[in-house]
């Protein structure tokens, strides 16, 4: 690892420790040459996965495409972003340990779904009104039985 300060690359790891999403590490470094220290951060590669869509086409995962969905149906809840992200990272992490190269996009959606009722019920209801496109008021109501039960 090269230095930032001075661009060598004789450093030193001092600390270790685990990040809380557990997907990474923190490591403290320090320069042999400059003495200064720096953090650099270590990331577990993951298996590129392929998003299997409704109509069938392909496309490559993206982590952005949850977190805009989620946080349109947090709109206005009592719902902090560190809470978002912890649930962001659970969907993340229960994608991704099935370890299949391809996901069906309702697969996802599920999963979703899934961690949104645990989090908050009106969340949940706005996310889940457009994921399964509630075509009339019965079928919200159907929908709004089903989680009352």
């Amino acid at each position: 690892m090269k230095c930032p300060f001075c661009n060598q690359e004789n450093t030193r790891v001092i600390d270790s420790r685990p990040v809380p999403d557990n997907n990474s590490i923190r490591r403290r470094r320090q320069c042999d040459e400059c003495h200064k220290r720096f953090s650099t951060y270590e990331k577990i590669e993951t298996i590129p996965l392929t998003v299997i869509k409704k109509d069938q086409s392909r496309e490559t995962y993206d982590r952005t495409k949850i977190q805009d969905g989620i946080m349109r149906a947090c709109y206005k809840r009592p719902i902090s972003v560190e809470q978002i992200e912890r649930t962001i990272d659970e969907i993340e992490t229960e994608i991704f340990n099935k370890e299949e190269r391809e996901i069906p996009s309702t697969e996802i959606g599920e999963i979703v779904m899934n961690r949104l009722k645990e989090l908050d019920a009106v969340t949940y209801v706005r996310f889940a009104s457009v994921y399964r496109e509630f075509k009339d008021v019965n079928t919200f109501m159907d929908e709004l039985k089903k989680m009352l039960k």
